[in-house]
């Protein structure tokens, strides 16, 4: 086929993945708890103009650093406060790292290799789930596979070195602005392990060391001085506590064995697991001269470092592997360009066979039900699951026609849009949860009760999508949880305990407060109070 028609098939194949992409960042409510915390932490920079010192319900929050939260009230700005625009940061930086993969695989492997490569990061179950969600994971995955894929595009372009190793340390300091010190401590430890493997010695004289660490703290640095100057204590928190206790303590309540990410990673790659190990043991293979740079073995590294990395972690959550993907569909893109379209088939009835499974499983969904999302919200999402089973059956059965026929390139299409179209069903079917998850409905009860001026106290607990929804603050009534730290710099901004709470709540000429429906049913006989909103997770109640 000629390359004009190629590049014209690459950009509308992209265009469609893109209109995909981002169809889906506003559908969805905020659900808690991190799709919440961080919008309102964006918020409140819009609010008070401090862009320096994070603040999470008016309190100090140091746990991350700044530059989603940046980049997210800079959305606010322009485009007012929304759903998407909470979630633009993430859905941008994830197709970002679509095309990134797209350029980095024609680079190293070859055009159709990195039309592949692209296709199954876009369609990977995890990456396209967390690329449509309000976390920071999508962010530091862009930024640091930007780093890794800058020093592989510099081995690949001698002439082009200079300018791509600049990009990398670029993106390491983005990286460290996105998440903290892993933005370089992962990507060092890759290169160090790879220069052991390959004992390329030489490669240090090809990274622009000195001009690239002065990069890179030009772009981290300045935030880091702002913030510690502003507020001494951020220093031994942040770069203490958050890095080295987090990672090798439980005190967070994230511990989980060594092979938690297993499953995660199988169901993550979906629908390309039956590539997935062929590929990534393969590519431990020397290609060509042996001592020549090795773009495999560096993928390899990089997949197997991060991955044992984070396994090894006291504190894990799914999205922690997230940064793997993209080298893992670079290794899945090459084996795919490389084999033979009829053997496509064997990889694409499996996945046939899970469609046609989660259509006839997916009514027992509402057997997850309990009292705080009851069965009518399950059922509610039932026919999106049905929807979503129905996409990845019948893109797997075409895929699997046209991969018989010997047509790869159709099958492949076909398999990666289907599956990007499932799991955006998948996500926005979950707003079917959304009266039980967010309080986005609860705060249209509310507002008519909102006053300037009047306290709002959140007694025993924070709902985290709750200050987005009514755009203010609300006074913490013994609970602290996340927050501890900060409330511990400025103890005013909270009421220890019930009784306290209760002394201030009897004086005021008018007030709101919200509570758990237990809490509320111990007070009630105790507390004047009007209750003008409730669901199963929340009472909020008035002065009478």
């Amino acid at each position: 086929m000629p390359n004009a028609i190629k590049r014209n098939h690459v950009f509308w194949i992209f265009a469609l993945v893109a209109l995909v992409w981002f169809s889906n960042l506003d559908y969805r409510k905020l659900v808690r708890p991190d799709e919440g915390r961080y919008a309102e932490i964006s918020r409140e920079m819009v609010a008070t103009g401090d862009w320096v010192t994070p603040r999470l319900n008016g309190i100090k929050y140091f746990e991350k650093p700044a530059l989603q939260y940046w980049m997210t009230a800079a959305a606010y700005e322009l485009f007012g406060e929304h759903q998407w625009t909470a979630r633009l940061w993430s859905g941008l930086t994830g197709f970002l790292g679509i095309l990134l993969t797209y350029l980095t695989g024609r680079r190293l492997f070859g055009a159709e290799a990195g039309f592949y490569s692209a296709l199954v990061l876009a369609s990977s179950v995890l990456y396209a789930v967390i690329g449509h969600i309000n976390t920071l994971d999508m962010g530091v995955t862009f930024f640091m596979s930007l780093s890794m894929s800058g020093f592989l595009l510099a081995q690949a372009a001698p002439l082009q070195r200079k300018f791509w190793m600049h990009v990398a340390w670029a993106a390491m300091g983005f990286s460290i602005l996105s998440k903290g010190l892993i933005g370089i401590v992962l990507p060092g430890a890759v290169l160090v392990l790879y220069t052991l493997w390959q004992r390329d010695w030489g490669i240090w004289k090809r990274i622009s060391l000195p001009t690239g660490i002065l990069l890179m703290l030009l772009i981290s640095a300045p935030w880091f001085i702002a913030v510690c100057k502003a507020n001494p204590e951020f220093f031994h928190f942040f770069f203490i506590h958050e890095h080295f206790e987090r990672f090798l303590t439980k005190e967070h309540g994230r511990y989980h064995p060594w092979y938690y990410f297993v499953p995660i990673l199988l169901a993550g790659m979906l629908p390309w697991i039956g590539a997935l190990l062929p590929s990534f043991f393969g590519s431990m293979r020397a290609m060509g001269n042996s001592r020549e740079f090795q773009p495999g073995r560096f993928l390899f590294v990089w997949i197997a470092f991060i991955y044992f990395f984070f396994s090894i972690s006291d504190s894990k959550l799914p999205s922690y592997i997230l940064p793997i993907f993209p080298a893992l569909a670079l290794l899945i893109g090459n084996r795919l360009s490389e084999m033979d379209g009829r053997r496509l088939l064997w990889h694409f009835i499996p996945i046939a066979m899970i469609g046609a499974a989660g259509l006839a499983l997916s009514p027992e969904v509402v057997r997850l039900a309990d009292p705080i999302v009851p069965v009518a919200l399950y059922r509610n999402y039932v026919p999106w699951l049905e929807g979503a089973s129905a996409v990845a059956l019948i893109g797997a059965l075409y895929a699997a026609y046209r991969s018989r026929l010997g047509a790869k390139r159709p099958a492949i299409i076909a398999m990666s849009l289907s599956m990007l179209i499932c799991s955006q069903l998948i996500l926005a079917g979950h707003n079917s949860l959304a009266p039980s998850n967010s309080a986005y409905y609860l705060a249209q009860e509310i507002k008519p009760y909102l006053k300037d001026g009047a306290p709002f106290y959140s007694v025993a607990m924070y709902e985290q999508t709750l200050p987005f929804y009514i755009k203010r603050t609300v006074t913490l009534v013994a609970y602290q949880d996340e927050m501890a730290f900060g409330i511990e710099q400025e103890p005013k901004k909270w009421i220890p305990d019930i009784e306290s709470f209760e002394a201030i709540w009897k004086k005021q000429p008018y007030a709101l407060a919200i509570m758990s429906p237990q809490l509320y049913a111990q007070l009630e006989n105790q507390l004047p109070m009007q209750l003008i909103a409730q669901d199963t997770r929340r009472v909020v109640v008035k002065t009478p």
